[in-house]
């Protein structure tokens, strides 16, 4: 069975949406036990050069949504940046994220193979089809942001492990003889 433009990207994001919600709530959980503020995690950077917690989240949000939407229309314009905001409102971006990707079907997605795209991202014009966007552009820019994130809580003390960033795995059904 070939796998699909559907099945390398929408239960792909969605398995990592769903582990990103998770840490966030861990991160949450573990600010309560310690009496600890989950907003002092928004500005927080692994390097001084590098964008802080808020962009993290924000970023792999508009790469899953916003590199699917950029798959079938062949414009990739996430909103604008949102900037510092509350904890509570980085994980309601996950929700959002979650959201938009259930509404998007298998029919849907697939029926995008194959196209042209002529992106222009920042400066750049790139060429790409729907398969070489997510698999080039969306995923490795979407998992470098969620993982970037994770780091970020794990750096400040969150005992988050590997298996919460894997999130729920798509294993296939146990059979029983």
């Amino acid at each position: 069975m070939a796998t699909t433009l559907y099945d390398l990207s929408v239960p792909t994001f969605l398995q990592t949406v769903r582990a990103v919600a998770g840490f966030l709530d861990r991160a949450a959980r573990h600010c309560a036990e310690t009496g600890s503020d989950p907003d002092d995690f928004v500005h927080a950077r692994l390097f001084e050069d590098m964008a802080p917690f808020h962009f993290q989240v924000e970023a792999a949000w508009h790469h899953a949504v916003w590199g699917l939407e950029a798959a079938k229309t062949g414009v990739f314009a996430p909103p604008a940046l949102v900037g510092p905001v509350p904890f509570v409102d980085l994980r309601a971006m996950m929700d959002k994220a979650q959201t938009a990707l259930e509404a998007f079907t298998a029919d849907e997605v697939n029926s995008w193979a194959g196209k042209e795209l002529d992106l222009q991202i920042g400066p750049r014009k790139l060429r790409f089809t729907p398969e070489t966007l997510i698999l080039s552009f969306s995923l490795p820019n979407f998992h470098f942001h969620a993982v970037t994130a994770y780091d970020i809580l794990r750096m400040r003390g969150v005992p988050l492990g590997k298996r919460d960033y894997e999130g729920e795995l798509r294993t296939r059904p146990m059979v029983v003889a």
